[in-house]
C-alpha cells in the first residue's frame, strides 16, 4: 500500500494525535471530503488505516486518496456519534454508508383550532396540532385517511376552501364530511369525532369501539334510531379494520430492521409496527464504497435515521435487528439522550417478535435479488445496444428528450438519464419552453438541447455517450443541428414508431455521414427494450412536468396579474365575495364596497376580469 500517494505524511501526523474520543474527517488533494468516522480513541482508530497489512482493497483505495485529516475532539463517544452522522447527512462523503432515499416521510396531521382538519403532511412539523406517523409511504397514509373519513367524517379540505364555503360540498353529500363549514354539525359533536379519530390514530381502536357501542345503545334507548344507526355503521367499519389487520398481544411502537447483502449491494428492510399492527414497510439500498458488515450497516442506518439533526423520525420504544451490534449500548444511550426516553435495541428474539424479524429478512432478500437481477438485465441491454451500434466500447450513459404540451400551450421538455444501473433520477431535468410558435416541437427540442448542453462543452464526463430522440429523421436532424450550435459532439439515435404505432415495431434511425441508416429490431431484443424504457420514461417525465405546470396555472388566481392587487387585497376580495366567481360577477360599485379598494383599482379589476 502506498500511503503517501496523495501526499499525506501519516507517521508525523499520528505522533501528535490525541487519544480522546472524537470525529475524524479525511480529505483529498482538492479539499473534498472523502470519509467521516468516529472513535473512542482517535489515535488508535486513525492509525488502523495505515497498518501494513490486513486492509481490504476498498479501504486501500480510500487511504491512497487521503491528503489531509481533520479531527474534532468531543467529551464523550456519544457526542462523537451524533456529530459524525450530522456531518454525514450534511456533506454525504462518498466513502460513507449513505441512505439514498432522504425524501420526507408522510404523517397524518390533526390541526388545532375550532374546527380541526385531518390531512397528510410532509416536511417540517411547524403547524400547531398533532402528528401521527411517520408512515412508510403515501399509499399507507392515504388508506388510513380514507378509512377515517368514512367512519368519523372529519373535514380534510384546505382551510382557505373551508373559510369560503356557503353551502355544503360534495364530501358532505356523500357522507364523507360532517359539514362544519355550514354549521351542519354542533361543535360538541364535531370535537367528539375528532377525539375518536385521534384515539384510532393512537391505536386505541378497541376502546373507541366500546365507546361507540355504548353511544349506540344510549341512542337506541332514547329512540334516536337514525343516530343509533350511524354509530352501528361506525362500529362495523372498526370491526372490519380489526379483522383485516393482524393484532398481536404487543403494545407500543416497534421498528424492525433487517439487512441482507450480496454482490456488493445491500438492502435494509424497515418494518413499522404500531400497537401490535404491521403498518407497512420500506426498503432502503445504502450506497457501499467500503467493506461493511451487517452490524456496521445497521449501526449507520439507526444513527442516520433517528439521530441526525434534521431527522423527522422519533425512536420507538424498541428496535429489533437481525444482527448483534457492537455499538448497541452506545446507540441506546444516544437514542435515550436524544429523545429523553428509553429505547432498547434487541437482536435475540422469540415467538411473534422473531416472526416479525423473519418477515423483514425474507422481504429484504426478495427485494435485493430483484434489484440485483434488474441491474444485471440493464447491463445486458447496454451490451446489446453496443452490438447493434457496432461500437468497440459499451455506452455508459444515455440521455433522452421528449416534449409535452396541450395544443401548444405550456410546453415542457424533459431530459432523462440512464446509466448501466438504470434510471439516474438525480440527473433528470425539465425545461419550460418559451418564445416559440405554439406546437412547434422542432423548436422546442432545439431549445431544450441547447439549454441542456450549452454549459457542458468543457465537461466531457457529464456528456452522454448516446443521445436518444423519440422521433424520426426530422427530430434526429433537429437534435444534431442543436448540438452543432453548442459545439458538442454526441451520437444521436431516433426511435420512431412504426406504421402500426405499436410497441415492438419501432424503427431505429441514425445518420452515418450523409447516409441515413434504419433498422427494425425483433420485439424481444434487449437493446430495443432499453431504448423503449428510456423513451417511455422521458415521456412520463415530460407529461408529469406539463401537468404540474398546467395545474399551477389553473390554480393561480386571475387577480394575481392585476397591478396593485397584492396578497392582502386578494384575500379581502375573495372573503368579501365568497370566491373568484363572486369577484367576477361584481360591478365596479360593488367592488368599491371593499374597504381597501379605491375607484381606480375597482375599475382596473373589472376591466381585467372582463377583457377577452
Amino acid at each position: 500500500m502506498d500511503s503517501n500517494a496523495a501526499g499525506f505524511e501519516h507517521k508525523s501526523y499520528l505522533k501528535t494525535l490525541t487519544t480522546r474520543p472524537g470525529v475524524y474527517q479525511m480529505f483529498d488533494t482538492a479539499g473534498e471530503l472523502l470519509y467521516v468516522g468516529k472513535a473512542k480513541n482517535l489515535k488508535n482508530r486513525v492509525s488502523s488505516y495505515f497498518r501494513a497489512r490486513g486492509l481490504s482493497a476498498k479501504t486501500v483505495a480510500l487511504v491512497n486518496k487521503i491528503a489531509s485529516i481533520e479531527v474534532t475532539v468531543t467529551r464523550t463517544e456519544t457526542e462523537a456519534l451524533l456529530l459524525e452522522h450530522n456531518l454525514i447527512r450534511t456533506h454525504k462523503p462518498p466513502y460513507n454508508i449513505l441512505l439514498r432515499d432522504d425524501k420526507s416521510f408522510p404523517y397524518v396531521f390533526v390541526s388545532d383550532g375550532d374546527w380541526p382538519r385531518l390531512s397528510v403532511h410532509r416536511g417540517p412539523r411547524r403547524a400547531k396540532g398533532r402528528y401521527f406517523g411517520p408512515y412508510p409511504n403515501v399509499a399507507a397514509v392515504r388508506q388510513s385517511m380514507e378509512f377515517l373519513q368514512k367512519v368519523f367524517q372529519v373535514r380534510q379540505c384546505e382551510d382557505s376552501y373551508f373559510a369560503n364555503r356557503t353551502r355544503p360540498c360534495l364530501q358532505y353529500q356523500i357522507g364523507r364530511c360532517l359539514g362544519p363549514c355550514t354549521d351542519r354539525v354542533s361543535r360538541e359533536d364535531y370535537h367528539q369525532a375528532v377525539e375518536d379519530t385521534v384515539h384510532i390514530l393512537e391505536g386505541k381502536s378497541e376502546e373507541v369501539t366500546k365507546e361507540l357501542i355504548a353511544r349506540m345503545e344510549e341512542a337506541s334507548m332514547s329512540l334516536a334510531f337514525e343516530r343509533a344507526a350511524e354509530y352501528r355503521d361506525r362500529v362495523n367499519y372498526l370491526r372490519h379494520l380489526q379483522a383485516s389487520q393482524y393484532v398481536s398481544g404487543e403494545t407500543g411502537d416497534i421498528d424492525v430492521l433487517a439487512v441482507v447483502s450480496e454482490a456488493g449491494h445491500a438492502c435494509i428492510q424497515h418494518l413499522y409496527i404500531r400497537n401490535g399492527q404491521v403498518l407497512g414497510s420500506r426498503s432502503h439500498y445504502p450506497k457501499l464504497r467500503l467493506e461493511a458488515s451487517h452490524q456496521d450497516i445497521l449501526s449507520n442506518y439507526i444513527a442516520q435515521r433517528y439521530l441526525a439533526s434534521d431527522s423527522q423520525f422519533s425512536a420507538p420504544k424498541e428496535i429489533f435487528v437481525n444482527a448483534g451490534l457492537e455499538e448497541k449500548g452506545l446507540l441506546e444511550e444516544a437514542l435515550s439522550e436524544h429523545f429523553k426516553r428509553r429505547t432498547a435495541i434487541r437482536s435475540e428474539l422469540r415467538g411473534e417478535r422473531q416472526r416479525w424479524l423473519n418477515l423483514a429478512v425474507n422481504t429484504a432478500q426478495q427485494n435485493l435479488m430483484s434489484v440485483i437481477n434488474d441491474k444485471q438485465n440493464v447491463l445486458q441491454r447496454f451490451e446489446s445496444l453496443r452490438e447493434i451500434l457496432q461500437w468497440d466500447d459499451m455506452p455508459r450513459r444515455l440521455e433522452c428528450f421528449d416534449i409535452s404540451h396541450s395544443s401548444g400551450e405550456l410546453t415542457v421538455a424533459s431530459c432523462v438519464v440512464f446509466d448501466t444501473q438504470g434510471p439516474l433520477k438525480s440527473d433528470y431535468r425539465r425545461f419550460n419552453i418559451k418564445d416559440i410558435t405554439p406546437g412547434d416541437d422542432y423548436a422546442a427540442m432545439n431549445q431544450a438541447i441547447e439549454r441542456r448542453y450549452q454549459r457542458k462543452s468543457d465537461d466531457e464526463q457529464k456528456l452522454p455517450d448516446l443521445l436518444v430522440i423519440d422521433g424520426g429523421k426530422g427530430q434526429v436532424g433537429q437534435a444534431e443541428e442543436a448540438l452543432l450550435q453548442v459545439q458538442v459532439s454526441i451520437p444521436v439515435i431516433g426511435i420512431a414508431k412504426g406504421t402500426t404505432r405499436k410497441a415492438g415495431f419501432e424503427t431505429l434511425i441514425c445518420r452515418e455521414g450523409d447516409v441515413w441508416r434504419e433498422s427494425v429490431l425483433p420485439s424481444d431484443h434487449p437493446a430495443l427494450h432499453l431504448l423503449q424504457h428510456i423513451r417511455d420514461e422521458s415521456h412520463r417525465f415530460a407529461i408529469t412536468g406539463h401537468r404540474a405546470r398546467r395545474g399551477k396555472k389553473r390554480q393561480t388566481s386571475s387577480l394575481e396579474s392585476i397591478p396593485g392587487i397584492g396578497p392582502k387585497r386578494r384575500k379581502e376580495l375573495l372573503n368579501h365575495f365568497g370566491g373568484i366567481q363572486g369577484v367576477q360577477r361584481a360591478s365596479v360599485e360593488e367592488l368599491l364596497a371593499v374597504s381597501s379598494i379605491n375607484k381606480k383599482m375597482a375599475q382596473d379589476i373589472y376591466d381585467a376580469l372582463h377583457t377577452h
